[in-house]
């Protein structure tokens, strides 16, 4: 007749008939609904689509009855709402970045708009971000630039570090002459152990380390050798 009587279920009830009704069967268990926000725009006016999900579920028969006429609708709306404007307070880095975080927020608006009907969303997740294609192209030559860069900024450091180690080298070189001997008879060792090698050095290299007389001790030891 119009007047809330009361919760049945689950099992068997008695209800009198056309005096009572069912008027709904509601589910307890956790339900998922799909939602989304197409050509919305960020932050920094950058248009994106973004798919979502949310986890909930009835935890108040009695309020979910009674203070929203279709709570499945209304929860999906809210979402979608909700979802739009946080994707309007953030830039298009942050929603690439941030999804957890995002997720997370959207879920706390949720569940306060939702607690009141006896309806908790328990978990949210982002499930996919699209943007615009030629902005994709953009954004990947952008981080290709960035990785060339970072390559010869690299680059340039270590051919820094090795002049350094070149410097010093050189001030011990510098007063051993002996050691400079040293390097180089294993440079010329090195350049001249695999078969068919060619080492072409400065004619002063071969004044000041003798290279030459080394070069043709090697020469005949391999001579003999064979």
């Amino acid at each position: 007749m119009g007047k809330y009587n009361g919760l049945k279920g689950p099992g068997l009830f008695l209800i009198i008939p056309i005096i009572d009704r069912i008027d709904s069967y509601i589910d307890q268990r956790i339900r998922v609904t799909d939602f989304k926000a197409e050509q919305t725009l960020t932050k920094d006016t950058v248009p994106v689509n973004v798919d979502a999900v949310v986890y909930w579920t009835v935890w108040d028969v009695e309020k979910a009855a009674l203070e929203v006429q279709e709570y499945e609708k209304a929860i999906s709306y809210i979402a979608q709402t909700g979802l739009r404007d946080i994707i309007g307070k953030h830039e298009l880095a942050e929603l690439l970045q941030e999804r957890d975080k995002i997720a997370e927020d959207l879920q706390k608006i949720l569940d306060n708009n939702t607690n009141p009907w006896g309806i908790t969303c328990q978990t949210v997740g982002i499930k996919d971000i699209i943007i615009p294609p030629a902005l994709a192209d953009a954004m990947s030559k952008e981080a290709q630039a960035e990785r060339e860069r970072r390559a010869r900024v690299i680059l340039g450091t270590a051919e820094t570090e090795i002049a350094l180690k070149f410097a010093k080298a050189s001030e011990q070189y510098r007063d051993n002459p002996v050691a400079l001997h040293l390097r180089g008879m294993n440079m010329l060792f090195e350049g001249l152990k695999e078969k068919g090698s060619m080492v072409i050095v400065p004619s002063s290299a071969l004044d000041s380390m003798n290279l030459g007389a080394m070069g043709g001790l090697v020469s005949l030891a391999k001579t003999n050798e064979k």
